[in-house]
């Protein structure tokens, strides 16, 4: 061997060192992508429950002027705004409208979450059921309580 050869030989990695070190990069991959993604539906839920707010309070200036609630959503300002997955709002105008009897938003015992309006997104699946319990309404964020209760359907 070269003088040069003899200088470079043994700085390598070993194949074991290479495999030692993955697996370190692969189980902290492991480990960040579960908590970034439970981060970003932290973030998507407080971003939901902001909106259901600002809407919530946009349909009780509405009843103050107009001594009803206003029959679609679309009749309020910002009435089109989307959930931050991409979907729009849902309402029910319940409080003077009979035809909204059956349609609620139901806790585990079937009783209306509500009485004067419904609101709520379906969540990241985008499915939804009438009671709060269903599977398809789990990750759903609503307004519950007239207004007392802002958050996941799985916490109420």
């Amino acid at each position: 061997m070269s003088p040069r050869q003899k200088e470079c030989h043994g700085h390598g990695f070993t194949l074991v060192e290479l495999l030692i070190a993955i697996t370190v990069l692969v189980a902290l991959v492991a480990i960040a992508v579960p908590w970034f993604a439970s981060y970003v539906d932290k973030q998507n839920v407080g971003r939901a429950v902001n909106d259901m707010r600002v809407l919530d309070n946009r349909i009780q200036n509405y009843k103050m002027s107009n001594d009803v609630y206003p029959p679609s959503i679309n009749d309020i300002p910002q009435g089109n705004l989307f959930d931050p997955w991409g979907r729009s709002y849902q309402y029910l105008q319940i409080e003077g409208d009979a035809k909204a009897k059956g349609q609620e938003r139901k806790d585990k015992n079937l009783v209306p979450i509500n009485s004067d309006f419904d609101l709520y997104s379906m969540g990241a699946d985008g499915k939804t059921t009438a009671p709060l319990t269903a599977k398809d309404s789990q990750d759903d964020v609503v307004r519950a309580n007239n207004g007392s209760y802002y958050g996941l359907a799985s916490n109420y």
